[in-house]
């Protein structure tokens, strides 16, 4: 066999992984992804950088990514570091005074850093700011119920508005958003509250509804929404929103935000969203770009029938 001829065969794989994307390319080309970043692809080296390529990819690949993240882990090491205890009250972090103030600077000044910084690595792409910045997600104070009854839990904010108009200046000029989910506050002048801790979930969710965007991405360190947990690790592949909404009363505390933001999302103009396994990678390109995909898909009720 001929060299030129082995050559051709070892990179034959290759010609069928892009044509096989080729109509997702087609598909997708100019349209806004929202990916909420988080969960072990947080904290591993290799995971982050994976991520960093995947959105630098769907940048040159036509698409216009939002990043939103928040940083879970990191806020708790820091919290610990300053002696300050984490506590959480129905799934959400009680944010006190003192916590507030590591947690601005635990989003803002490390975890965005680092990865405007990994994504920055592939050209003057990435651009971060937090929910303060030009106003993009103002909240007022979140009281969840607990058995009934409101409990306050410190800064945390429930969002009240989005102005996405600075996002889509990035966009239109090339740029990757990196959105850190610290909202302004709506009350600062009743009440002195500059800023509120918001759940990323929700803020990736709230941003992509107000953004028209194509795809909510949510990544996570489970497969996906899975059929009947702890009975079965079979992995539902597509559900309507009205399918999630029975489900959402019997889901684990993790997943509620998740799940919850998805519903908000494909119900707000969003096509479609999706929980997908951070922990694997190049998840993002396989769910975009594949026949296949991972994960779980929401759609909207009106696209049952429809082909993803």
């Amino acid at each position: 066999m001929s060299t030129g001829t082995t050559r051709k065969h070892t990179a034959l794989p290759k010609a069928q992984t892009l044509t096989e994307a080729l109509p997702w390319l087609t598909r997708h080309h100019g349209k806004t992804v929202v990916i909420k970043f988080g969960g072990n692809a947080m904290v591993n080296e290799e995971l982050k950088a994976a991520f960093a390529q995947d959105v630098v990819f769907l940048r040159h690949a036509g698409l216009k990514p939002v990043v939103v993240h928040g940083g879970g882990p990191q806020i708790s090491a820091a919290l610990d570091r300053h002696g300050i205890v984490s506590e959480f009250k129905a799934g959400l972090r009680v944010t006190t005074e003192d916590a507030m103030d590591v947690v601005r600077m635990v989003l803002a000044g490390q975890v965005q850093r680092e990865l405007v910084g990994l994504l920055n690595q592939h050209g003057p792409l990435a651009v971060g700011l937090t929910g303060e910045d030009a106003h993009t997600i103002t909240a007022t104070k979140h009281q969840p119920e607990i058995d009934g009854e409101p409990v306050d839990i410190g800064r945390v904010g429930e969002i009240t508005e989005i102005d996405t108009g600075v996002i889509e200046s990035l966009l239109a000029d090339g740029r990757i958003p990196v959105v850190s989910s610290i909202a302004r506050s709506q009350d600062a002048f009743d009440k002195g509250v500059q800023v509120y801790n918001v759940n990323a979930d929700t803020a990736a969710a709230a941003l992509a509804a107000a953004l028209g965007a194509e795809t909510l991405m949510v990544l996570t360190d489970v497969e996906g929404l899975y059929e009947d947990w702890p009975n079965s690790d079979e992995v539902i592949s597509r559900l309507t929103a009205s399918q999630l909404e029975k489900l959402l009363p019997d889901l684990s505390a993790g997943m509620v935000p998740k799940m919850r933001g998805c519903l908000h999302a494909v119900r707000n103009g969003v096509r479609t969203a999706r929980v997908i396994d951070g922990r694997v990678q190049h998840s993002i390109l396989l769910e975009i770009f594949t026949d296949e995909g991972i994960g779980t898909m929401v759609v909207p009720d009106e696209a049952e029938g429809e082909q993803s």
